[in-house]
């Protein structure tokens, strides 16, 4: 029974690895339901941020933001990319897609002569930009189940500096956007310079009528960083939500992969174990006979 003995050791195994993957799938449904209740309450405030933002837009013509404008040539042309990826693997396709389509879209840039930059947020997107050898302007990883702004703010700052600077032509957010637990969506939108089409969309037919304390330019200023700061965050935060989702998804296939396996393997066990008993009834019968 040496082939009934390795099969009992791979079902073995595979039940170990069912109760790990099971586990898994617990855990990351008990974290999705925090990470969606924290991605839903970011986004009034994203969504008033960027009302106010259009209406400032369009109640100052005089004025002109850096980030609303196109950026003017200083050295040769460049984009760059913020690339919002996990910490953890075990999540199915979700860090692959995103990364997929950022190695689209960096491509694209290439072949229209554009330097690429990159900042990462995540430990995976980290490891597959330094692989492919995208040049990296700054890193952050570890944010955990609850990222914090101030986290953030520093190495996203360093590409918004560029491009005021006029480093850098236009700057990509790519990150995973939740749309439910069965799906998550990966994109790529542009972050700087602040689409037209979507601020005018955003103000509305009606216009509205502001008092500046101390004065127009520095409100406008202040509110734009902050805009970008929340868009930022934003995407961190669909990214988490989508993570849990996808892990939650992943495991439970996993888990029910491991059951099939299971069935499987104990249908051989039972088959081997009967052709064994057959066997050496044939042999006690075939001595009989002999006898």
């Amino acid at each position: 029974m040496a082939a009934g003995k390795e099969i009992r050791g791979k079902i073995k195994s595979v039940e170990n690895t069912k109760k790990i993957t099971k586990a898994m799938e617990m855990v990351a449904a008990s974290k999705m339901r925090k990470a969606q209740d924290r991605m839903r309450a970011a986004r009034p405030y994203s969504d008033k941020v960027r009302n106010i933002t259009a209406n400032l837009a369009t109640a100052n013509p005089e004025y002109t933001h850096a980030f609303m404008a196109q950026a003017k040539h200083v050295q040769a042309k460049a984009v760059g990319f913020i690339v919002v990826t996990t910490d953890k693997g075990l999540c199915g396709g979700m860090n692959t897609n995103i990364l997929r389509q950022v190695t689209q879209k960096a491509r694209e840039q290439e072949l229209a002569g554009n330097r690429v930059e990159a900042v990462a947020i995540g430990n995976k997107g980290l490891g597959f930009l330094n692989r492919v050898g995208m040049k990296l302007v700054s890193q952050v990883t570890q944010l955990g189940d609850a990222p914090h702004l101030e986290k953030l703010i520093g190495p996203v700052k360093v590409m918004l500096d560029a491009y005021q600077e006029g480093k850098l032509d236009a700057v990509y957010l790519c990150y995973t956007k939740f749309i439910n637990t069965m799906k998550q969506e990966p994109m790529v939108e542009q972050l700087l310079p602040l689409p037209a089409a979507t601020l005018k969309a955003d103000a509305g037919a009606t216009s509205w009528d502001y008092i500046y304390e101390p004065e127009a330019q520095v409100v406008i200023d202040e509110l734009l960083v902050r805009y970008v700061e929340a868009l930022v965050y934003q995407a961190v935060a669909e990214n988490l939500a989508s993570e849990q989702s996808a892990r939650m998804v992943a495991m439970k296939a996993a888990s029910d992969n491991a059951g099939s396996v299971i069935s499987d393997l104990k249908l051989v066990y039972n088959k081997t174990r009967q052709a064994a008993i057959t066997k050496e009834l044939s042999e006690i019968v075939s001595g009989a006979a002999a006898v």
